[in-house]
């Protein structure tokens, strides 16, 4: 099937470089786009006519928000809407001015979620015990700043005191709001942060040797510093570096052709839906995980490594070839692939110089 659909891809590709061909599709697609691209009605239309084109995603979405909603009773390795609660607590306790009560109607949910969590711990569950702690130490906070005498918050406070405290895990900083002056300041200057962003090219060609996985770890710690969207990080890395693997793998996109067979590891960067009961956060996963890998591929630099992004376009063939290698459920989205390995000096890489900053940046561009 792969075979027949890059046959397919060249056959079209021969075809558009034919200058009277290409202008004859130009053509005929404006006029589709005139008359689809008009209005949203006209749009959701399209979207009933071109079904294969949306309905992956839109599948995706609903079969996340049907997971999101049954894992509420189920123990997990992650409680993303414990994590979701508890970033608000957090966005409550660091406000300036700070009410003097807050939280009314979500703490007692938050503290429900917090047990769940908490009894479901044990041996085999995996559960996260930094998440577990934060949560803790932010909902020990709450309860300290907000003064007793709120009926729900009195529940939930009792019901709080009433549960197990997490144990055993030490972390480098505080596990709730602390202040600005308390950050460790780096001695990184911006001269340093430019010249590894211009040290970061995308690299396709790599020494034929492997990548040790704790640098790849390392890389990781740095890039799950992003920012997310109330901390439910909704992303995962996943790592192949057996060769076999990594050839399955870096054999689907289009992206990897011509260079897919001397990739040492590849990383597949994949969001997940189910970390969300409602459809307008959507986008979240992309953007988290961009966010995410970003971090990741310039501390690979700081580690004598490269990388290059693989593009993966929402193409319904190939989705469904990667769903099957990787057992990926409805609600698990491919952002992009990454390839990583040690560079090959003597090997060229593509300039590709940006645009200026009056192309791509605009100050107090309101309209009118």
């Amino acid at each position: 099937m792969h075979a027949v659909l890059k046959k397919l891809k060249k056959f079209a590709k021969d075809a558009l470089a034919v200058p009277q061909v290409r202008r004859a599709y130009e053509r005929t697609t404006l006029g589709v786009l005139e008359v689809f691209g008009s209005n949203r009605p006209a749009a959701t239309a399209y979207s009933v006519l071109g079904l294969g084109t949306f309905n992956r995603e839109q599948y995706g979405i609903l079969a996340g928000r049907r997971a999101y909603y049954r894992n509420l009773s189920r123990a997990r390795h992650s409680h993303v809407e414990l994590r979701r609660n508890v970033h608000r607590l957090e966005k409550g306790i660091l406000m300036e001015p700070r009410r003097e009560v807050f939280a009314r109607d979500y703490i007692e949910e938050t503290v429900d979620f917090y047990g769940l969590a908490v009894r479901g711990r044990g041996p085999g569950t995996g559960i996260d015990d930094v998440e577990l702690r934060w949560a803790d130490a932010v909902l020990a906070e709450y309860f300290s700043v907000v003064a007793p005498g709120e009926p729900v918050v009195d529940r939930a406070r009792a019901a709080y005191e009433a549960l197990p405290k997490p144990d055993g895990v030490v972390v480098d900083r505080p596990l709730f709001p602390y202040a600005q002056s308390d950050i460790k300041r780096s001695d990184v200057s911006y001269d340093d942060l430019l010249a590894l962003a211009h040290q970061r090219r995308s690299v396709r060609w790599f020494e034929d040797r492997p990548v040790p996985r704790e640098l790849i770890d390392k890389a990781l710690v740095v890039g799950r510093e992003a920012p997310t969207a109330c901390n439910r990080l909704p992303y995962e890395f996943l790592v192949f570096d057996d060769a076999d693997a990594v050839q399955k793998v870096a054999s689907i996109p289009f992206g990897a052709g011509g260079y897919g067979h001397q990739i040492p590891t590849v990383i597949v960067v994949k969001g997940r839906f189910d970390s969300y009961f409602s459809p307008r956060d959507r986008h979240v996963p992309y953007v988290d995980a961009s966010l995410a890998a970003m971090g990741f591929m310039l501390a690979l630099e700081t580690l004598g490594l490269s990388s290059s992004v693989i593009n993966w376009p929402d193409f319904e063939p190939l989705e469904m070839k990667m769903q099957k290698t990787l057992g990926l459920a409805p609600y698990e989205r491919v952002v992009f692939l990454i390839a990583v390995g040690y560079p090959r000096p003597d090997a060229l890489v593509a300039s590709s110089p940006k645009k200026s900053l009056d192309v791509m940046r605009s100050f107090n561009a309101l309209a009118e």
